[in-house]
């Protein structure tokens, strides 16, 4: 039998570094604070920015979509695992959006999976931003088309990249980027984006899987925060985060939903949402259509808890959003600085290699709206504590 050596020590040096991941387990429902190990935390990790995940109105949903429709949806999507839930899912979150049409897969990771392979052809050319999430990058790959990587951010470059791919006598260019960028908390420039396509006649995707909920009138997204509905082409999504589910989406024009309802590998081959998620992503969608209230509280925590630590000199990156980025750069500091952190009663995961590049890792810390000021206030005290005692502040 096969001792698997290499692998303990590839382990074991990802300790000496700093860079391996220490995996907690929860003894309780998300929400502002948590249990683990037996001991209450404050919860600054989590991508539950709006409290959803355990909200009483969601979980009343999901209970009674179990009562009514079963646990599971019993098949894939064509042969018979499409519900009426399923479409009712489907339509309104298509009017939330602004678009015409959505289609359903089972996460984020793999709308992604299902969009890129599917529209795309070895003559075609994927334009992907350098810092784009691990779901594109693998969509990407399952693809036969071209790739060329443009700087971050830089739409000079890409203007650059979409020459090269004209003059290499492509046929479609399509443009990929994460529209809010999960580790950095920076804003796609959708709008100088839009301007460069145009140019070159490219199609325009954007992996909106932190703008969901967060960005936008009552969380519509990045392409509304930009009021550019009508100038992306498409836009995944996920119901994972903000909207406290489980779930990914494409939307965009109904020829793009039913094109993919024929070709999408992940729709085609894999089963449906579960009646309770389903109904729970209903409800959450009906939700966030009725009321900004949540979205605005989780602003106003992400701007607090920023300037407070700002002032206390810590580097909180180019943050343009919830997601706060504590810049420590250096893989075996942060992951003290967690470790520290966890023993002040904060749960906060460092972030290093691969997810950030070499040199870069940092304390991830993700606001929610169901932070008070009070719990807020606790952990920027812990991190100064911790801060101190590293010398890092």
């Amino acid at each position: 039998m096969y001792d698997w050596k290499e692998l303990l020590t590839e382990l074991e040096e990802k300790k000496e570094k700093g860079l391996y991941t220490n995996i907690r387990t929860l003894e309780s429902a998300q929400g502002a604070w948590l249990k683990i190990a037996g001991k209450k935390v404050l919860n600054l990790s989590s991508n539950n920015y709006l409290g959803l995940a355990n909200d009483e109105d969601l979980k009343d949903a999901a209970i009674n979509a179990v009562k009514e429709w079963g646990v599971g949806p019993g098949a894939v999507r064509t042969i018979a695992g499409t519900m009426s839930l399923h479409e009712t899912l489907e339509k309104e979150l298509a009017e939330f959006k602004h678009v015409e049409s959505v289609i359903m897969v089972q996460s984020g990771f793999t709308a992604n999976q299902a969009v890129i392979p599917a529209i795309t052809t070895a003559n075609d050319a994927i334009l992907s931003d350098e810092l784009n999430h691990a779901s594109i990058i693998d969509g990407v790959r399952l693809s036969k088309a071209k790739r060329y990587v443009w700087k971050h951010k830089d739409t000079e470059d890409l203007r650059v990249q979409l020459q090269k791919a004209t003059d290499d006598g492509v046929d479609k260019k399509i443009i990929i980027t994460d529209g809010v960028f999960s580790m950095d908390g920076d804003l796609a420039p959708l709008p100088e984006i839009v301007k460069v396509a145009k140019e070159f006649n490219a199609i325009i995707m954007v992996d909106d899987a932190h703008g969901e909920g967060v960005v936008g009138s009552h969380g519509r997204g990045i392409v509304d925060h930009f009021g550019l509905h009508g100038e992306v082409d498409i836009e995944v999504g996920t119901l994972s985060k903000a909207f406290g589910v489980i779930g990914g989406f494409v939307a965009g024009k109904k020829a793009l939903v039913d094109y993919l309802k024929q070709k999408a590998r992940p729709f085609l081959f894999s089963s449906s949402l579960s009646p309770a998620d389903t109904m729970a992503a209903i409800a959450s969608v009906r939700k966030l259509s009725a009321s900004d209230e949540l979205v605005r509280r989780l602003w106003d925590n992400a701007k607090y808890f920023q300037e407070k630590m700002k002032a206390l000199g810590f580097d909180t990156g180019e943050t343009e959003t919830p997601i706060v980025p504590v810049m420590l750069y250096e893989a075996t500091v942060s992951s003290e600085f967690s470790r520290k952190l966890f023993e002040k009663g904060v749960f906060a995961q460092s972030i290093g290699f691969p997810t950030v590049p070499r040199g870069k890792a940092r304390i991830r810390v993700m606001m929610s709206a169901s932070h008070s000021q009070e719990d807020l206030d606790y952990g920027i005290k812990a991190f100064e504590e911790v801060g101190k005692e590293l010398n890092i502040i």
